[in-house]
């Protein structure tokens, strides 16, 4: 990693530790170490600005004031731990370590943006740096989205150099003139001269030119099943079976037209009439004598119904 430090900066024996750290790695990089920024606020030291090829980040390291091992618990109320004791860091009492941390990310986000370069999403990190021999664990943990606590040394830089290449999950935009614009602003504004050339971000492996996204691939069409073709039986069958239920659909409404045509409503038996027998002349009955009255009116025809009683 290419690693500039601000002239006439004064480093602490673990800013050194740090700085070294950043030299040993073999990541694609950009470090400013101890830069001043926010010139209108009055200028404000930053521990490091490190640009790789997919994104920045602000670090703020810091040492210990004695050996300390152990796990590491962090939390948003209350002091950081190792193993139950409180972090005894090589700073000043009373003065929030991530706040620092919060502070420094938004001035860098400002100087840039006032400078018109777009530095994208910003993240940050504190590097903590044991005694030597000292094993803090876990070597990284996270303070909110964005913000990280590392642990880091000459020794162990596994955790630091993993943190670096991944913290941000962008492509690979950051090339060798973005990066050399962003860095020109920020040197630019402190009055700095630690602003690498192109050929040196080159040299430490920045691409000239932003790779072409690759081309996603067209999802294929999941393959159609093939239907089975019907054969020449079961053709010769089916049409056996469509005939034979059309038939029966006709015979069944011929049947329902016969029924309909032949069907009439029942007439009444008409009813049945019967006179009055007349005595033929080779008849031996005599015919009783009437009163003159009734001779003269016909008696009234009688009608009988089948089976009627009295008739």
């Amino acid at each position: 990693m290419l690693v500039k430090i601000e002239t006439g900066a004064e480093l602490s024996a673990p800013e050194r530790e740090f700085v070294e750290c950043l030299r040993r790695l073999p990541s694609t990089g950009l470090a400013l170490i101890d830069l001043q920024v926010g010139a209108e606020r009055g200028k404000r030291q930053v521990d490091a600005v490190v640009w790789t090829p997919r994104g920045v980040t602000v670090l703020e390291a810091r040492g210990f004031r004695r050996r300390q091992s152990g796990i590491l618990e962090i939390g948003t109320v209350g002091p950081w731990t190792i193993s139950s004791q409180p972090v005894d860091l090589d700073q000043p009492d009373g003065v929030s370590v991530s706040d620092q941390l919060e502070n420094a990310v938004h001035e860098v986000k400002t100087a840039l943006e006032r400078s018109l370069q777009d530095p994208g999403h910003l993240c940050g990190a504190v590097v903590l740096v044991p005694f030597r021999g000292a094993v803090v664990r876990p070597a990284r943990t996270t303070l909110r989205p964005g913000l990280d606590v590392v642990v880091a040394n000459t020794t162990d830089t596994t955790e630091f150099r993993i943190y670096l290449e991944n913290f941000a999950a962008a492509p690979r935009t950051w090339t060798a003139d973005r990066v050399h614009a962003a860095a020109s602003a920020l040197t630019r504004s402190s009055g700095s001269d630690i602003c690498p050339t192109r050929d040196e971000l080159l040299a430490a492996g920045f691409d000239a030119a932003a790779p072409k996204p690759v081309p996603i691939p067209a999802r294929p069409a999941p393959p159609r099943e093939r239907k089975p073709e019907a054969s020449g039986r079961q053709t010769a069958t089916a049409w056996v079976v469509f005939t034979a239920a059309v038939l029966g659909m006709l015979v069944v409404l011929g049947v329902i037209v016969r029924a309909v045509l032949t069907d009439r409503p029942d007439v009444e038996p008409t009813a049945t009439t019967t006179s009055v027998a007349t005595a033929t002349p080779h008849s031996r009955a005599t015919v009783p004598s009437l009163p003159p009255n009734d001779r003269m009116v016909p008696r009234a025809r009688v009608e009988c119904w089948p089976f009627q009683a009295d008739c």
